[in-house]
């Protein structure tokens, strides 16, 4: 007898701040991929950047889906986004921010969104600072990917109030 083992499901969203709209077929495409479903993104104007798209796609999925859509939009020029991904049974949340100058940093995720540093990578930022409060700071905004969201954060704000299409796959 064989023993079938799902993955847990969990849901999060897909955040595209910023792109040049040549890269929109190409983002649809890859969120398609990912998610094994059709994909239609409401496309609106990114006020923080001339000539910039901006869309936001909420899904569901196996747990680690979130992992795969960001690296299925990384390495693209001009594309600022962020993949989130919830909690679920046995798996942390997560979150990935990227940006053209920058790259991408992930982070873990508590259940209120707040970043979590293991205890291996803080040991480490305590280790490279050697007592050093400044280099230790400097560590610290580096887990917590401060500088990601001070580049994120102009594009953020221009979104508010954008609209949001929920993605839910049954069965």
């Amino acid at each position: 007898m064989s023993v079938v083992t799902s993955r847990p499901t969990t849901r999060g969203v897909v955040f595209v701040h910023s792109t040049p709209s040549a890269l929109c077929p190409h983002i649809t495409w890859a969120l398609e991929s990912v998610l094994g479903q059709r994909v239609s993104l409401d496309w609106t104007r990114q006020p923080a950047g001339p000539g910039l798209l901006r869309a936001e796609l909420s899904w569901t999925g196996e747990a680690g889906t979130g992992g795969r859509i960001a690296s299925a939009l990384r390495g693209w020029d001009n594309l600022r986004y962020e993949v989130t991904e919830e909690p679920s049974p046995g798996c942390d949340g997560s979150r990935w921010s990227h940006t053209p100058r920058l790259g991408i940093h992930h982070a873990w995720t508590s259940a209120s969104g707040d970043a979590v540093v293991n205890e291996d990578r803080l040991r480490t930022a305590i280790a490279i600072s050697k007592g050093n409060p400044e280099v230790l700071a400097h560590e610290v905004d580096l887990l917590l990917g401060a500088a990601w969201d001070e580049e994120l954060e102009p594009f953020r704000y221009a979104g508010d109030g954008a609209p949001v299409r929920w993605l839910h796959k049954v069965g």
